[in-house]
């Protein structure tokens, strides 16, 4: 173009064009010349007008040096944009952004790395920048959605790789930085937005190497070692930054992504990432959110309950992370539906379980079946885990709820209100899980301390509690014991006391006891025979093992330690004396371990007892016991009969009375202020509750018909007497319904001469069982069971019906007397009864 004509036309043109044009040199290598740019900027200071008007032509020289590929001009224009918004924070800066963002826009949409990142560059500076008034039509959808995908890059060099991810990670954190206090751009938490934001940051600090450092609280490092940005460092400082924002109804649509990321990239097995995630989740958000989060996850978990067994328990074991911190802080009201979400699906594991074993038979390979059923026991292992765990961290009052919920979820044979259907899942099944749900409260009740014994173990949790104690099996007789030792022992005297064993010197222990309080001398005496009738009725069971030993001493020994009075303990040597008598008589043909069992845990148990409540003769009188039993009947001690291949003898002496511990001698020992010996007289009885027996017959009825033939014996002697002690101890409806007077209360507490009737009646019944038919065993029990059934019938029919009234007319129609009720005030009462 010649010179004349730019001379004619240079000054007809815009002044802020001209200016504009200036900061360009011919050779885009030189770069910004920094006097017109001064020019410029102080020109749009002065004229803030015009700003709108600079932005736009700027975006146009832009527009066309990225066309044609001038990328050295391109690197000037956005420079001078920077230094424009910069410097420029008036009201009038609103169309320039418009303009600039444009520009953002043109070179995030190039396929140039270099283009890309200038623009990420720019935008992150526009985002630091806090403007003085809120912008109600701008949106940053195209910078969402555009920043996402450069986080998801796939270019085939890895360092541009890694720069175009760095640059999308820093866009999406300016997003973010940008919007997420304008209350204007609340849309950005909308899950359109969610979607992308939260899977982009995933997805790169997926691809990080170290993923331990991802799951620390620690602020990571952004810069790695060789001076390059971390993008998975990056990504993480990004994603804490996002949920630090975020407010109370936003936190379903931020945790929610997460979840759905972890399903699509199958990163539930193994979970370790998915660990990492809800730490820095619970570590980032406010406290007071943390129940959203764990809601999610239970959420999450009862929607993937058909899925395979390690896809569970990876959540499982994330919602324990994510309680673990939770319990630190506030929980909110998620306690008992944690607890009943993970107890449903405690009962759904086990019927997988159960449903794999009943297919194991028909099934081609039964290795396989067998890996599925022990993949269900990790699932069950990791949620008695996070119920552990999750209880353990609660506060007492809280913890005691718990128990009692969980208590509530234990199916108990003889009870009508347990909420699972036993006839169902079987036996099998419910026993798993009574063991698995009894597992669960050793974990909650492990360190918890209670002033009160009755505040502790409630009737409600108590009942339930000692009827699945006196069932037939070992283990779960061992899981009650474990849960009686947590919550009885408030000084943690169970380790001095481990293994059942003669102990020398018990005060070399060092226990720790206080003086018994009040209410806990009010608890023994309405609970005492609870606990004494559970631990004769289970050391007497025929599947004792060294463990249940060892658990019944302990139990003896820490209600010394704890509930112990002068009462309590004629009371427990009545216990000790009585087990001594049963094993010796030995009228249910217990084997002879059981038999020796028992007398170790009576001699161990005396032997503490007797120093623990320092009376010189009656440890002298123990120990003369134990020494004897040392040279002639070691078999009679712990530390012999629970020794492997230990020999029996055939059968115990009766008549060598210094083997044994006799009332006699210790009534002597125990006269004198301080304990009513002549109680040691009154031999102990267990009181066989209507309850109990009746949860040993339905029990028992639930056996296998193969358990049944091999244990006939046991089973029809035990059934056969209960229902006859039963029975016998039910009286006719005519008796019911006889008055009580001084003469029939004076009948009932005379029993002289019952007991040896009682016996032989016993042994007859017993023989008689054991040689008849079994089909007439049968035909018999049934008959029995129809006949208590008659009698609770007429218990119920007395206790139902109304009580006539004092001055009631008795009629008599269709065979039965009715008695018609007279208005209170037309009553007659006695001269006594009115004042």
């Amino acid at each position: 173009m010649p010179a004349g004509v730019c001379g004619c036309c240079g000054p007809l043109r815009p002044r802020y064009k001209r200016l504009v044009d200036n900061i360009f040199p011919e050779d885009p290598k030189d770069g910004l010349s920094k006097s017109d740019m001064e020019k410029l900027t102080f020109y749009a200071v002065s004229a803030p007008e015009k700003l709108d008007r600079i932005g736009a032509y700027l975006a146009e020289r832009l527009s066309r040096d990225v066309v044609r590929h001038r990328y050295g001009y391109v690197v000037i224009a956005m420079e001078a944009l920077d230094q424009l918004l910069m410097a420029c924070h008036s009201q009038s800066i609103k169309p320039f952004v418009e303009s600039f963002l444009h520009m953002v826009a043109k070179l995030l949409e190039s396929r140039e790395p270099d283009l890309q990142v200038l623009g990420t560059n720019s935008f992150v500076k526009f985002a630091n920048i806090e403007e003085d008034t809120p912008s109600y039509h701008r949106r940053y959808d195209f910078f969402v959605s555009q920043f996402s995908a450069m986080c998801h890059s796939t270019h085939e060099d890895p360092e541009t790789r890694t720069r175009i991810r760095v640059a999308g990670i820093k866009g999406l954190q300016g997003v973010v930085r940008k919007t997420v206090n304008d209350e204007l751009q609340a849309i950005i938490w909308e899950p359109q937005h969610m979607d992308k934001l939260i899977p982009s940051m995933l997805f790169n600090m997926q691809d990080s190497e170290d993923l331990d450092r991802a799951g620390h609280p620690s602020t990571p490092t952004v810069v790695g070692q060789d001076g390059e940005e971390n993008p998975a460092a990056l990504a993480e400082s990004c994603f804490r930054e996002l949920l630090g924002r975020a407010a109370y109804g936003n936190m379903n649509n931020a945790v929610r992504p997460v979840l759905v990321h972890l399903d699509n990239h199958h990163l539930w097995d193994p979970n370790e990432f998915a660990v990492s995630c809800f730490r820095i989740i619970m570590y980032s958000i406010q406290a007071q959110h943390s129940h959203h989060v764990i809601q999610q996850v239970l959420n999450h978990l009862d929607t993937n309950n058909r899925n395979t067994p390690r896809v569970r328990a990876g959540i499982v074991q994330v919602l324990l992370e994510t309680v673990a911190i939770a319990a630190k802080g506030s929980v909110g009201p998620t306690v008992l539906e944690v607890f009943n979400t993970l107890l449903k699906h405690l009962r759904m594991s086990v019927d997988f379980e159960l449903g794999e074993s009943s297919r194991r038979n028909s099934s081609v390979s039964v290795s396989s079946n067998r890996g599925k059923e022990s993949e269900e026991r990790i699932v069950q292992n990791a949620i008695i885990q996070t119920i552990g765990f999750f209880g353990g961290n609660l506060p007492d009052y809280q913890r005691a709820e718990v128990m009692m919920f969980i208590m509530g979820k234990v199916p108990v044979y003889g009870t009508p209100c347990h909420t699972l259907d036993t006839v169902k899942i079987g036996h099998q099944g419910t026993k798993r899980i009574q063991t698995m749900l009894l597992s669960s409260l050793i974990m909650v009740t492990s360190g918890f301390k209670s002033k009160s014994m009755a505040a502790a173990l409630p009737p409600p949790f108590l009942d339930p509690l000692f009827s699945i104690s006196l069932m037939e099996d070992s283990e779960l007789r061992q899981l009650v014991l474990e849960i009686l030792h947590n919550i009885i022992d408030r000084h943690d005297n169970r380790a001095k006391l481990r293994g059942i064993r003669i102990i020398p010197n018990v005060a070399a222990l060092k226990i720790k006891r206080e003086k018994i309080s009040k209410q806990d001398v009010a608890f023994m005496k309405k609970h005492g025979q609870q606990l004494y009738r559970h631990i004769y009725l289970g050391s007497k069971e025929e599947d004792n093992v060294h463990k249940n030993f060892e658990l019944l001493f302990t139990t003896l020994a820490i209600l010394t330690i704890e509930l112990a009075n002068e009462e309590v303990v004629i009371d427990l040597i009545r216990l000790a004396i009585a087990l001594q008598d049963m094993a010796l008589a030995n009228e249910e043909n217990m084997p002879m371990f059981i038999r020796c069992g028992i007398m170790a845990l009576v001699a161990a148990y005396l032997n503490f007892l007797s120093q623990m409540i320092a009376n010189p003769p009656f440890c002298q009188h123990v120990s003369k016991v134990i020494e004897l039993r040392n040279l002639d009947a070691p078999y009679l001690l712990p530390e012999h009969i629970f020794r492997d291949k230990c020999p029996f003898p055939e059968s115990l002496d009766k008549d060598d009375r210094l083997l044994y511990f006799q009332t006699s001698d210790m009534a002597e020992c125990l006269a004198g202020p301080g304990y009513n010996a002549e109680r040691l007289s009154i031999p102990y009885v267990p009181q066989v509750t209507v309850l109990y027996t009746v949860g040993k017959i339905l029990h028992r009825c639930k056996q296998s018909s193969r358990d049944r033939l091999t244990r006939r014996k046991s089973f029809v002697d035990t059934i056969s007497l209960q229902v006859d002690i039963l029975s016998n101890s039910l009286p006719d409806k005519s008796q019911l319904a006889e008055e009580i007077t001084f003469e029939t209360l004076k009948k009932a507490i005379d029993t002289t001469g019952l007991e040896e009737q009682e016996r032989e009646k016993r042994r007859q019944v017993m023989e008689k069982f054991q040689k008849a038919p079994f089909e007439e065993i049968a035909a018999h029990c049934e008959s029995k069971a129809n006949m208590l059934h008659d009698r609770l019938a007429q218990i119920f029919e007395l206790t139902i019906r109304p009580p006539p009234s004092p001055s009631g007319v008795v009629s008599i129609s269709a065979g039965h007397t009715q008695h018609q009720s007279v208005p209170v005030y037309e009553m007659k009462f006695p001269d006594l009864c009115v004042y």
